[in-house]
């Protein structure tokens, strides 16, 4: 008998991919994928079961299809379908804490893959320069989906210190993008215009929606050692990218903005439904956020294919040209910096 998977949150494009991806694996028997709307794809092989996951029925489906590896995906910054912020946080934490407790009551249930994001840092001013799965925050975050996820993760240490006998996988993925990305970054690189906070130019981490599907395999795949598969992982592709240079590559002005109105300007954009430019957006686009991935590498043994640059050429790819050649920007830009780097020279030759 091979494995049983039991997927959450397959009508988002990702955890449809992931569905499709995972059933094509010999060593897995069945996939049961379960949402509260149907998915517009195909799972492949997969038996959908449509089912609110703040309803408590994750008990009856674990023990009808005896499934041994739960993959939580059902945790996300933007709502699907109808419903706002509300029917998102429900989602994410009821949801959840339904799902765990559910697993814990379930005896065949070994493995348990949960997606999480590097936003449960947060994004401050004394923050590291790179954060590690076990730097604690500056500040808790106080509210938007870096607050779901701290709860959630808090959830989900409560369910193992209950069954130390399921090995527990944390996966804390930077920004993703890609073709079919669909997250408030995502929205916010999509507008013709790129209002940015005066005075900041923050790094930013990016992984590729290849490399989620790659490394989610490898966390809800049996491991070579028991506890190879288990723990917190920071999950983002080689290098980073400070804002402007993102600006650059999609061709698309940016508007500084002084730090007191970005709230202001956030808040017309949510009115007109054009991007959540929530505070945590805001915090993330003033201070960025860098995570370190050794044990990603080391321990998980995963090396993503798509570096953070590789991962935003292939959004900028998808998502078109903007309004700017980003070739003219980039020779504008190196050649504003050579002229001040010689004006920068030659004052110096006249004051030694």
């Amino acid at each position: 008998m091979g494995r049983v998977v039991l997927v959450t949150g397959v009508a988002r494009p990702l955890a449809g991919r992931f569905v499709r991806r995972v059933t094509r694996d010999p060593d897995v028997d069945r996939v049961i994928g379960v949402d509260a709307v149907a998915p517009a794809h195909s799972l492949g092989g997969a038996l959908f079961v449509r089912a609110d996951i703040r309803q408590p029925v994750f008990g009856r489906l674990l023990a009808e299809h005896t499934v041994d590896t739960v993959v939580h995906m059902d945790v996300s910054a933007t709502p699907l379908g109808g419903g706002g912020r509300t029917a998102v946080k429900e989602t994410n934490v009821i949801g959840t804490m339904q799902l765990l407790g559910a697993c814990q009551k379930c005896p065949t249930v070994s493995r348990l893959v949960v997606r999480s994001s590097t936003g449960v840092y947060g994004s401050a001013p004394r923050d590291p320069a790179v954060f590690t799965e076990t730097t604690p925050p500056k500040s808790l975050p106080g509210g938007g989906f870096a607050k779901d996820v701290a709860e959630v993760e808090g959830y989900v240490r409560g369910f193992a210190r209950r069954r130390p006998d399921v090995a527990v996988c944390v996966l804390r993925f930077a920004n993703i993008l890609g073709p079919g990305a669909d997250s408030p970054l995502a929205e916010y690189f999509s507008l013709p215009v790129l209002p940015t906070v005066l005075g900041y130019d923050p790094r930013l981490q990016f992984v590729h929606e290849d490399d989620v599907l790659d490394v989610l395999r490898i966390a809800s795949s049996e491991p070579r050692r028991a506890t190879l598969n288990s723990g917190t992982f920071n999950v983002a592709g080689d290098g980073v990218l400070t804002l402007s240079q993102c600006a650059r590559r999609l061709g698309r002005p940016t508007v500084p903005v002084l730090p007191p109105a970005v709230t202001w300007v956030g808040t017309a954009l949510r009115a007109v439904g054009l991007s959540d430019f929530s505070p945590e957006q805001v915090r993330l686009l003033t201070h960025g956020r860098v995570v370190s991935t050794t044990q990603m590498r080391e321990t998980l043994g995963f090396t993503p294919t798509y570096t953070t640059a590789e991962t935003f050429a292939d959004f900028v790819r998808h998502r078109g040209p903007g309004i700017l050649p980003p070739a003219a920007i980039t020779a504008a830009v190196d050649g504003l910096a050579a002229r001040l780097g010689d004006g920068v020279a030659q004052w110096t030759a006249k004051r030694s």
